[in-house]
């Protein structure tokens, strides 16, 4: 394989990411050192702006492995990767209209609280140490993967990028909390798109002009987005990307910590939504980016495929390959390239430490240790940015240990968890037949002889029945297999152990959806809400004496329910139904 090495310039401007990275940290370390609470270092106090936030949802979620995977993907299957535009539409809305308004009411401060207010707290540890271990292994992943596809390209030293990605990130994790994060990330999303718009100029240039990529895209079929096949074996069709894409970003949105833990620490509601919002539109310049970059990708190397020549040898070494070719004369830039990579990383990896500390706090800690001191729980929250760190740092060691990188009530959640891991480890040991997965061709008929020696084509082990059926599910469709057996195997349980009243459960805990489709009828409303007394707004004292409340010795109890109804909720605000924290902060001092 071709490997082509960075200059001086490159490496400085690299190290500059990294140096303004650990300079905010240390920022928001001096700036915040007399509010010395875990509620200011692990949500900010709840006192964030839309803007930063709405920059660091999109930073986190689109990592490095979005950055080098996307035009990848748009080269080797063509562009019906756009359609995500719906699927991040959708998810946002669900978010911000359903999972949001409940989070956030509810005063908890990790998502998980809420499993205990409406369930109980097995369910609760269950789902959180889930959680951790996922967060964990995710996270390592994300760190070595696109390090090891830069080194194999551009020769860039692959630990010392490990290492100096874990240290920086727990670095200003710790010492700055969740506003460091944020307004780092919210650099670091400026990066992203600056490098992908220097690929794309420059790109484009290379490649004969924007129109000539689009003409040589729709020759070689990049350009056939929308196939309406209904086939659930099929990698990309309009209902894989926009129905199976929905379900796998709302586990990432709607009810991830690392999401919902910055919503909730936004001053008011209408905040939080304006931050879920306007990240849609950094969603979508990235996924246009991404998707353009692979389109130009594949115009200029359309007579001479650099993976299928043996040049490099995995897809996801094709971005940087791209990025090192078109700039061999222009140092520094694809050290710019490399930084909007790695900002990628930095920000999905600080979100993780961050989210994880909160969780691991939250659920673990105070349950514990219910009376800690500010002092001592701020502190408590340091070490755990810093335990989690090494953690992730650790795991990124591991990765390189496990080969190839993988697309990646309490009975139903085991099932759920059972069914969407027995298809993702059958998919893994049984890649799809091309027959479904359908790769657009590529060509090498322009390629220079080289002395480069192929690999031999991969053995793969007999294939049973299920290999070409079940194994072969769209990997888009592994979350809605987890949710939807989730869901199916609760209610089965539900019905053989027992229903539990409508009357009994917190009208908070419940977004009562079906007001939207029975708006014309109070009558029916009712009926839809099965019992869940929606028309009854709670007072304080009666959230208090509820089942819940009794059970739950957390910092749920602390913040206290926060409700719809203006009378007896501070902050409240009847014009736009939502919710503010600093009037709740104030009643919270007394």
């Amino acid at each position: 394989m071709e490997v082509k090495n960075f200059a001086a310039w490159d490496y400085v401007v690299f190290a500059a990411l990294f140096i303004v990275s650990s300079g905010i940290g240390v920022f928001f370390a001096i700036k915040e050192r007399k509010k010395a609470t875990s509620k200011e270092f692990l949500i900010g106090g709840r006192q964030m702006s839309f803007g930063p936030v709405a920059l660091s949802l999109t930073a986190s979620f689109m990592s490095a492995v979005t950055v080098l995977g996307t035009p990848a993907e748009v080269y080797r299957f063509g562009a019906s990767f756009t359609l995500f535009f719906i699927a991040y539409g959708f998810v946002i809305i669900f978010t911000s209209e359903l999972f949001l308004p409940v989070f956030y009411r509810s005063g908890i401060t990790s998502t998980y609280e809420y499993l205990q207010l409406r369930f109980n707290k097995p369910v609760r540890y269950a789902a959180t140490v889930i959680y951790i271990v996922q967060t964990v292994l995710y996270t390592g992943v994300v760190v070595y993967a696109p390090a090891l596809a830069l080194n194999q390209v551009t020769g860039f030293d692959l630990w010392g990028s490990v290492f100096a990605t874990g240290i920086v990130c727990t670095f200003y994790c710790t010492l700055g909390g969740l506003k460091a994060v944020v307004w780092t990330d919210a650099f670091q999303m400026v990066v992203m798109i600056v490098g992908f718009l220097t690929v794309l100029i420059q790109g484009s240039m290379k490649a004969g002009g924007f129109h000539n990529v689009l003409e040589q895209a729709a020759n070689g079929s990049r350009l056939q987005i929308v196939d309406f096949d209904a086939d659930p074996l099929r990698r990309h069709t309009f209902w894989t990307i926009s129905v199976g894409g929905t379900f796998t970003w709302l586990g990432i949105y709607g009810v991830n910590q690392s999401t919902i833990q910055r919503c909730i620490s936004c001053k008011t509601e209408k905040h939080a939504k304006l931050a879920l919002y306007f990240n849609l539109l950094g969603l979508w310049i990235i996924l246009v980016c991404a998707v353009f970059s692979g389109l130009i990708m594949y115009s200029y190397f359309k007579d001479c495929d650099p993976w299928t020549s043996g040049m490099i040898s995995a897809p996801d070494q094709l971005m940087p390959y791209f990025v090192m070719e078109i700039f061999d004369k222009m140092p520094g830039l694809p050290g710019l390239f490399v930084a909007c990579a790695f900002s990628g990383t930095l920000s999905t990896v600080a979100a993780s430490i961050n989210a994880l500390a909160t969780v691991t706090f939250e659920d673990f800690v105070k349950s514990c240790f219910p009376s800690l001191s500010d002092k001592i729980s701020t502190w408590t929250s340091k070490g755990l940015c810093l335990l989690f760190g090494v953690l992730c740092t650790s795991m990124a060691v591991a990765a390189s240990l496990m080969g190839s990188v993988v697309q990646g009530a309490i009975g139903g959640l085991l099932t759920g968890i059972t069914l969407s891991s027995w298809v993702t480890i059958g998919a893994f040991v049984y890649p799809a037949p091309d027959v479904k997965t359908r790769p657009l061709p590529l060509s090498v008929e322009q390629c220079v002889p080289t002395n480069l020696t192929t690999s031999a084509p991969s053995v793969f082990p007999s294939r049973p029945e299920l290999a070409d059926t079940w194994y072969s599910l769209s990997y888009l469709y592994f979350s809605a297999v987890g949710c939807i057996s989730c869901i199916l195997a609760g209610i089965l349980i539900s019905f053989i152990t027992g229903l539990q009243r409508g009357e009994d459960i917190n009208p908070l805990l419940i977004r009562p959806v079906c007001n939207l489709f029975c708006f014309w009828s109070k009558k029916y409303r009712a009926l839809c809400w099965c019992g869940v007394q929606h028309g009854q707004e709670p007072e304080q004292d009666d959230l208090e004496d509820s089942t819940a409340w009794k059970h739950t010795g957390e910092s749920v109890l602390q913040n206290g329910l926060r409700t719809e109804s203006p009378a007896p909720m501070p902050g409240f605000n009847p014009d736009d139904k939502s919710c503010d924290n600093m009037a709740l902060e104030k009643i919270t001092h007394f």
